[in-house]
């Protein structure tokens, strides 16, 4: 009686092939990727950025620029200048709440809206993107142009249609400040839109399915399901829209005609226009542009790192 030997022997098994030694990326390749981009931020902001500080140390008139007198270095004397103008702490205030209540409004009226394009069909959902992507299409000086015959207390529809007869929006500084933010939101509620429309498009229909079936109302899902989601989509259009109202100048300049009626209506960037250009104090021009420049990075770095001590992940 024999037996079969093959049956009792386990079978041989291959030595894996040698692993292949990955090659480590030099820690400078994503710069090197990054280069061309980098060099084209440093020709476009950077550059001028030091140009505007460098400015702002230095006595720069009407009278440097010609050649009469020389240009002298005033260190921090212009900022000093600048901080003891009681103008300036005033138009500094109605900046920061003209653009606060911009900021607001924008992601209020910007989420309300890409909430409903999820809610209606597709020919609704169409003829509302192509209208708010015109409004946001449209050129400042183009849009504020119309704003202004929009609501002009002679010619203007608007007067019409509510019967204000020959009422100015511009004479008083709240109504012409509310009607600027009118116009600065029309043309920036696109961009937060269009943001969030994305974003929610992307979040599991399961998440609202079983939010609706528990019986949250739309404000419930969108409070404690949409928001806490998109928050750090929500963190970039808060910050773009921060920095775009903060800096607004065309709408100011143009219906108000330069600021309203004894300069009621400034924001810091026409103020920073009128030292600059109207008054040749272009070195005053520049603090300002400069002190717009920290507050902005200073709001930007505040909320970023509030951000990082919730958890969140940008």
């Amino acid at each position: 009686m024999t037996h079969d030997i093959s049956l009792a022997t386990p079978p041989v098994r291959k030595a894996p092939p040698p692993a292949r030694r990955t090659r480590r990326q030099p820690a400078w390749t994503p710069w090197l990727y990054l280069a061309p981009a980098l060099v084209v931020l440093a020709g476009l902001l950077v550059y001028p950025i030091y140009q505007l500080g460098l400015i702002s140390f230095l006595e720069y008139t009407q009278a440097q620029v010609s050649g009469g007198e020389p240009t002298t270095f005033q260190g921090f004397g212009n900022y000093a200048t600048l901080f003891r103008d009681e103008q300036f702490w005033q138009v500094l205030l109605a900046t920061v709440l003209f653009a606060g209540a911009c900021v607001v409004t924008t992601l209020a009226v910007g989420c309300a809206l890409a909430v409903l394009l999820t809610r209606v069909r597709a020919v609704p959902r169409l003829a509302l993107m192509l209208a708010a992507l015109g409004a946001w299409a449209t050129p400042a000086i183009t849009g504020s142009t119309v704003w202004v015959f929009l609501f002009d207390p002679d010619f203007g529809p608007v007067n019409k249609v509510l019967g204000l007869g020959d009422f100015s929006w511009t004479y008083g500084r709240l109504s012409a400040f509310a009607l600027v933010m009118l116009e600065v939101v029309w043309c920036s509620f696109p961009f937060v839109m269009v943001t969030v429309y994305a974003g929610i498009r992307a979040v599991p229909g399961e998440v609202l399915e079983a939010a609706s079936l528990d019986g949250a109302s739309q404000w419930r899902i969108w409070r404690s399901v949409l928001a806490p989601m998109l928050r750090p989509i929500l963190v970039v259009v808060t910050i773009q829209s921060v920095i775009w109202d903060f800096k607004v100048f065309t709408q100011i300049y143009v219906m108000t005609n330069g600021g309203g009626i004894a300069g009621q209506n400034l924001v810091l960037n026409v103020y920073a226009y009128q030292k600059a250009f109207a008054s040749s104090q272009y070195s005053l021009g520049s603090a300002i542009g400069i002190v717009m420049l920290l507050i902005l990075l200073a709001v930007t770095l505040v909320y970023l790192r509030l951000l990082r001590r919730q958890g969140e992940e940008l």
